[in-house]
């Protein structure tokens, strides 16, 4: 009788455990499911991949070194996107081989009609020169575009100014996208930010009117997330000059943290532009991993790519965020280049019914995703 008894409870827990199996692999399906509010899903355009590459015959008189440089030879990556004329244009990063940083950077301009096969400026449109940004601006360069239009059709650019100490977000607007007025640091000075913070990847909330990124006001001001440690905030009345969102003793206020043992567990940083939905803010961002702290099945140092979801009336308060990343380094540009194993996303529009998606691989070449649909 015991042993049958034995028996008896013997299948019972494997029943149980099974059971337990069961509703754990649920669990899992339900937390890594994509949700509804998310812009997904997007596939990578292998035939055309990578889309634009370093150039070693493009030529450009550099005013600070007084000399003609190849201004695109090293690497290029990190592109901004939008919509003009019927036009996908990016405005790209871009390394030269020179100095002690080997490499300067410069923002150049491409276009196309099709979103696939671009076409280049032979020069760079904004780039360190003998001005009043040139402390920051030297030598590291002018870094990872962020491009916004407003209700009057100007455009303005956020980008990054590395003088080799620091990075700063910086400000520049145009009517053309290819002559640039350059309006110094974003972050107002003397508080928690400014000349002595570091700061860059600023993405201005803006609904996609037409496919393109058109920046647009929440109770009464524009707001811009912005950091590539955590996710901060900052507003402004005119796309111009910001004021960070602060807490006590005037320290900024973190938005959006890494998470341990996840793909973001070490820094998580903004992708392109906001976007104002009826669901809330989407903001798309890049983050790192390192596996010590986070997801050991990625390499340490990947950069993949995920989607959250803020309140559009609060631009603070989070609603959603997704559990897992919708891209990452895969591919044999992707994985080896300048920075290996690196998605880093910037660039999104609607074109021709389709969303495009641009982004830097390895810190060497770009390329671009596509998603049908709505």
């Amino acid at each position: 009788m015991k042993f049958f008894l034995t028996i008896f409870i013997f299948i019972l827990f494997l029943s149980c455990a099974d059971d337990s199996t069961k509703k754990s692999s649920a669990e899992e399906k339900l937390t890594t499911t994509d949700p509804a509010w998310a812009l997904l899903p997007f596939t990578k355009v292998d035939s055309v991949n990578p889309i634009l590459l370093p150039d070693n015959s493009q030529e450009f008189f550099c005013p600070v070194r007084k000399q003609k440089i190849k201004w695109e030879e090293k690497d290029v990556f990190n592109p901004a996107a939008v919509i003009r004329n019927d036009t996908v244009f990016l405005l790209y990063r871009a390394e030269d081989k020179i100095g002690k940083f080997a490499g300067t950077s410069r923002i150049g301009l491409a276009w196309s009609l099709d979103g696939l096969h671009f076409t280049k400026n032979p020069e760079p449109v904004l780039y360190p020169d003998n001005d009043a940004q040139k402390k920051w601006e030297w030598e590291g360069g002018c870094e990872d575009p962020r491009v916004v239009q407003d209700e009057d059709g100007d455009y303005y650019m956020t980008y990054t100014a590395y003088d080799g100490d620091k990075a700063r977000l910086m400000v520049a607007s145009s009517t053309d996208l290819r002559h640039w007025k350059k309006y110094g640091m974003a972050l107002k000075r003397g508080t928690a930010t400014g000349d002595s913070t570091w700061s860059k990847s600023g993405s201005i909330v803006s609904t996609y009117e037409n496919g393109t990124p058109l920046a647009k006001k929440i109770n009464g001001y524009y707001w811009i997330y912005w950091g590539d440690t955590d996710i901060f905030l900052a507003r402004s009345n005119d796309l111009i000059h910001w004021d960070a969102i602060t807490g006590s003793n005037d320290a900024l206020v973190s938005v959006i943290h890494p998470r341990p043992k996840k793909f973001d567990s070490d820094l998580v940083e903004s992708g392109p532009p906001a976007m104002l939905t009826d669901s809330g803010i989407l903001l798309i961002y890049n983050s790192r991993n390192v596996k010590l702290k986070g997801d050991s099945s990625l390499p340490d140092g990947t950069y993949a790519a995920s989607q959250i979801l803020l309140n559009k009336n609060n631009p603070e308060q989070i609603v959603h965020r997704m559990e897992n990343y919708f891209m990452k380094p895969d591919k044999p540009y992707e994985i080896t280049g300048q920075v290996n194993n690196v998605c880093f996303v910037e660039g999104l529009v609607k074109f021709k019914g389709k969303w495009f998606l641009y982004y830097g691989t390895a810190d060497s070449k770009i390329a671009v995703a596509v998603k049908t649909g709505n």
